[in-house]
């Protein structure tokens, strides 16, 4: 035996115990208050609602703008991506080489995204290169040239990337539960197909843009090393030329999410199966919101939720099992995930139904409530600590119409939850027969199992 092996080695069960028992967990400290952070919550003359947060951390800015970007032609996914890809890459007055060497000299970034219900701007920089990114952006919402060689160039990278991600287990999931839960409403379309991506050319890009890239409905945030007052009015000098007498489309509303039978989509020869459940939740403005997140945490929203504990720590059924909300428009959702390998999916669906029904009839107990209380508020505590956690918390908020003061005032709702709260909203929310879903998987191998626990059909979404 060498100098460094030994034979003592003892388990985590041993660690955590002494001669006189085990080791008393080190007691939670007081709950801070939320800062109180300089703010305006305002909207410019061109319809924009902007919401500016001084946190003077690192003398660094955050940026985000959401502008709504539905749209219902068939083209209109695709049309949307490559527009997404492209609206960087040069103005009238600047190229792409421009825009990036203009960005660096301010150690700034920008990128885009967009998804059936909205295009994402972000951005950082240096407080002090504020007015040159303010300059950089009202370039690209006004006078973006999406050049024909610029189109075709990431257009054709698009298709690539889209051939990939078509392949992916994820993806198919994904694409399966929208449909199973949408049908064919505009929110299913999140990954365009790559003939249609083949078919948009630069002039469908620029007439996109022209009709959808306004700025009535959508939001900016910015947090970081500023003045808020002065930053609005500088918003209204530097985003002055970007006006419309149109407003930016929103989503229509999605159809309310009703239980239903599981949908097995078959994948022939899958090693892995991918279960996706989901229900209709609450928005963040009900006065119960707040009770069905700490039910939701207990269930399956953290790694010491029931969930977790029974497929992943006790019968290793999963690598990763996780159960969150979804906010889309006026609407929210549970979504419960895990993948699993293919031999235990049917048992894998048998214990998540197993413990959505124990978490309504056998509730969270008073030491269980208090420990996703605390992890509730404490990871919105660190999720806000940065200017890029409090810009992204505070987009996501401005899109549903909330704003700072429904961001500080959220430790105060989580601490005011009563353990009965908790077991009335898991009564309410997680009853297996309010869950629809997927499971996309090798049906020649699982289908039998699947349909013997009952509520699963086999098919085609």
């Amino acid at each position: 035996m060498t100098a460094v092996e030994r034979t003592d080695h003892r388990s985590a069960e041993e660690i955590g115990r002494t001669e006189r028992g085990p080791r008393p967990v080190p007691p939670l400290g007081e709950q801070r208050a939320a800062a109180d952070l300089s703010h305006v919550d305002t909207k410019l003359a061109n319809g924009l609602r902007v919401l500016a947060v001084r946190k003077d951390t690192v003398p660094l800015v955050e940026l985000r703008l959401s502008i709504p970007f539905a749209g219902t032609d068939p083209l209109h996914p695709a049309t949307a991506e490559v527009l997404a890809e492209t609206i960087i890459t040069g103005t009238a007055r600047r190229d792409r080489v421009a825009i990036d060497t203009e960005l660096a000299l301010i150690g700034g970034e920008l990128s885009t995204v967009v998804d059936p219900e909205r295009l994402a701007v972000s951005a950082s920089a240096l407080a002090s290169g504020l007015p040159t990114l303010l300059d950089v952006l009202a370039d690209l919402l006004t006078e973006a040239s999406y050049a024909d060689a610029e189109v075709a160039r990431e257009s054709a990278r698009l298709i690539e990337r889209l051939a990939i991600a078509r392949t992916q287990p994820r993806t198919i999931a994904r694409e399966a539960l929208q449909r199973r839960r949408y049908g064919n409403h505009p929110a299913t379309f999140e990954v365009p197909q790559a003939e249609d991506v083949a078919k948009v050319d630069p002039a469908g890009v620029r007439q996109l843009h022209a009709d959808s890239v306004l700025p009535k409905n959508s939001t900016m945030v910015i947090v970081g090393d500023i003045d808020p007052e002065q930053v609005v009015a500088d918003l209204e000098r530097a985003l002055s030329g970007w006006a419309s007498d149109k407003a930016a489309t929103v989503l229509p509303d999605l159809p309310e999410l009703t239980g239903g039978d599981v949908l097995l989509v078959p994948r022939p020869g899958a090693v892995q199966s991918q279960l996706r459940l989901s229900a209709q939740a609450l928005r963040r403005t009900d006065p119960r919101y707040a009770h069905l997140q700490l039910a939701n945490l207990a269930y399956g929203g953290y790694f010491s939720s029931r969930l977790v504990e029974n497929i992943r720590e006790d019968k290793g059924y999963t690598y990763s099992a996780h159960s969150g909300f979804e906010f889309t428009g006026n609407s929210a959702t549970l979504l419960v995930d895990a993948d699993t390998a293919t031999d235990v999916t049917a048992a894998a669906l048998l214990e998540t139904r197993y413990e959505l029904a124990r978490l309504g009839l056998v509730p969270p107990t008073a030491d269980e409530v208090e420990s996703v209380r605390q992890y509730a508020i404490g990871s919105l505590g660190i999720s806000t600590s940065s200017q890029t956690g409090l810009a992204g918390q505070l987009s996501a908020l401005a899109q549903a119409g909330l704003g700072f003061e429904w961001l500080a005032g959220h430790p105060e709702r989580l601490a005011a939850v009563t353990a009965e709260e908790v077991a009335e909203a898991a009564l309410d929310f997680f009853a297996p027969n309010r869950f629809t879903g997927v499971v996309v998987g090798d049906a020649e191998t699982i289908g039998r199992r699947l349909q013997s626990l009952g509520g699963v059909t086999i098919g085609e979404v």
